[in-house]
């Protein structure tokens, strides 16, 4: 969520999402203030903090990555940087544009700069039910976001081209900041009537978090 209280300021937390599998992946970790919620949340899964193998952290800002202190265990990509449980560093082509796979076919890290600088990625989760899922942070705040995202974009043009490049390869986007919402796109890529290029809709059965 992300709205603005009576004195101006605003209150948000990121969205958090759990991918469900072998290795149990965790795609932000929402604020401190949110942690309750968190525990929670894994908890209603069956699952306690030390069972989360992979925690990906779109960018570093503190409604995002406020819990990392709740995964020792986890591998952790906070942006472009892979640390391991013991402390270690491992390289990643992040920074040089190539994807980071940690699940070959299903999973895989995505650089898509802009919202925080220069090392924002996002998680692509490949062959759901709903087809191919990108947990994308704040690359996009939520669904109709227009005018709303570039006064928060460090790299607004950087921006644009990630989200486009998003809208081409994403049958339903994971915003930072609100529900999942489906992409539509043209009838000449899908072979079927739909609304044009780039639009958007609310994604069937789908609930923020």
């Amino acid at each position: 969520y992300a709205r603005r209280l009576a004195d101006g300021s605003p209150r948000a937390d990121g969205t958090v999402s759990l991918v469900l599998g072998p290795e149990p992946t965790l795609v932000d970790t929402g604020g401190p203030w949110g942690r309750a919620r968190l525990l929670a949340g894994l908890a209603a899964e069956g699952l306690s903090p030390g069972d989360v193998r992979h925690v990906v952290c779109t960018h570093g800002h503190s409604d995002h990555a406020g819990n990392l202190n709740l995964f020792p265990r986890a591998d952790l990509l906070l942006g472009a940087d892979l640390s391991l449980p013991d402390g270690r560093y491992l390289p990643t082509g992040l920074r040089r544009g190539l994807p980071h796979v940690l699940h070959a076919g299903h999973l895989e890290v995505l650089p898509t700069p802009g919202h925080a600088g220069g090392e924002d990625v996002s998680l692509m989760v490949r062959g759901t039910a709903l087809g191919h899922v990108l947990l994308a942070g704040d690359l996009f705040e939520r669904e109709g976001d227009d005018g709303q995202w570039q006064p928060l974009s460090q790299d607004p043009a950087r921006q644009e081209a990630s989200r486009a490049h998003a809208l081409r390869i994403a049958d339903v986007i994971v915003p930072g900041h609100g529900p999942p919402f489906r992409v539509f796109r043209g009838e000449e890529e899908e072979g079927a009537p739909t609304p044009g290029p780039g639009a958007c809709g609310p994604s069937p059965g789908a609930e923020g978090h």
